[in-house]
């Protein structure tokens, strides 16, 4: 009998133990899941900040913007982060290295893993000036995607030939399912966006945009699932139109 009570006792703790487990489980899960919920808004604001906070686009130049560059008189461009780091976030050594979008500024790379707090400060300094301009949620919001948000982008582009690393079959099953409803299953709609396949001339672009989401439309970000999935829509995007 002693033998029995001591084992019930001893399930009953163990159920506690493997419980408790589970929630413990279940909570990491959901805070994760709130994570990727922001750094996808952060990632929006990378993208372009001004629109997702319905603000006033800016009317003079980024201080920290070249002025002998292509952009120099657009500040509703150059205000972008991406801009200037890109959207490999690599900046001068990556994709933006050279052409019209070349800044010569260095990427955001190096601040990949850095203390959020640290990230704010530097987008309040002289140099970047978005103290003003967002909000400190905003600014918690853009320093993590730029802490814990970046994604390598060599992993699923090929740099060399600007081709997706993914599966096409599985890819056009993704498009058909979560992205043709909008955008058509030829990739021509809405009218006033580039047609997909035209697009996939900046791979690093749409895969940025496939994760985070289009600034103030209502388009699903997919950063939460597997980076593949995006890697694999791409490349089914590659077979889509380039003309209307």
């Amino acid at each position: 009998m002693k033998n029995y009570a001591f084992a019930r006792m001893y399930s009953s703790r163990l159920l506690t133990i493997v419980i408790a487990a589970a929630f413990v489980s279940i909570s990491t899960l959901a805070v994760s899941a709130e994570q990727e919920s922001t750094l996808s808004y952060g990632g929006l604001l990378y993208d372009k900040w001004y629109k997702v906070i319905d603000a006033d686009k800016p009317t003079t130049a980024h201080p920290a913007y070249p002025k002998d560059k292509k952009y120099a008189g657009k500040p509703d461009a150059n205000w972008r982060c991406k801009e200037c780091h890109g959207w490999d976030y690599m900046g001068v050594d990556g994709a933006y290295s050279s052409g019209k979008h070349s800044s010569g500024i260095k990427g955001i790379n190096g601040m990949n893993g850095a203390d959020p707090a640290k990230v704010v400060a530097v987008l309040k300094d002289s140099t970047h000036g978005y103290g003003n301009k967002l909000s400190s949620d905003d600014l918690s919001a853009l320093a993590l995607f730029v802490s814990k948000g970046q994604v390598d982008m060599d992993r699923y582009i090929d740099r060399a030939t600007k081709k997706p690393k993914g599966d096409a079959a599985r890819g056009e099953a993704y498009y058909n399912t979560v992205c043709a409803h909008c955008h058509g299953k030829d990739g021509l709609q809405p009218k006033e966006m580039k047609p997909f396949g035209k697009q996939m001339g900046n791979p690093w672009e749409v895969m940025h945009k496939i994760l985070n989401g289009q600034p103030a439309e209502k388009m699903p970000a997919l950063r939460a699932f597997d980076r593949q999935i995006a890697a694999d829509i791409m490349a089914h995007m590659t077979s889509l139109p380039a003309k209307r």
